[in-house]
């Protein structure tokens, strides 16, 4: 299947969709956070240990952002309208790759906060925000880097 410059969207109209979806994500994800860690106490943000039994917000963070990467990659590569890549191995490959991307990147955002702002306790509010806004940045950005994967001509 060859593509065309139409088929191909247009970079605003992908910027705009990538926003939307990333929008989309931070509502549904912070709801679905607001209700799990509804009557909890103050949590930690990071805590100063790679094997610590206490929950934080950051630590929720990596797994959140690992999962969802991978499932908005598999299910935006399979619901592609325009002429794609196959899935395998292709798409496989990018659902990994965005995995590993979105694993690493919360990662070292978590271990830079930790190095620099320590361990701070906030609210149940203010842990739902946080993860809401990373959930979002990552559902915006895996939405882009799918679709132009997905639609770049093999090598």
């Amino acid at each position: 299947m060859t593509s065309t410059a139409q088929d191909l969207p247009e970079p605003a109209a992908l910027l705009k969709s990538s926003a939307t979806t990333g929008l989309v994500n931070a509502l549904i994800n912070g709801a679905i956070q607001a209700f799990l860690m509804a009557g909890h106490g103050p949590v930690a943000l990071s805590a100063d240990a790679i094997g610590t039994e206490e929950h934080t917000v950051l630590g929720t963070a990596v797994l959140l952002a690992t999962i969802l990467a991978m499932i908005l990659t598999a299910v935006g590569h399979l619901t592609l309208k325009v002429p794609r890549r196959p899935f395998l191995p292709d798409g496989l490959w990018l659902v990994v790759k965005h995995g590993l991307f979105a694993f690493g990147a919360v990662i070292a955002a978590a271990v830079l906060w930790q190095r620099l702002a320590g361990t701070v306790v906030v609210g149940v509010p203010v842990a739902v925000a946080v993860l809401a806004v990373i959930a979002g940045i990552v559902a915006a950005t895996v939405h882009y880097m799918t679709i132009i994967a997905a639609t770049a001509p093999r090598r």
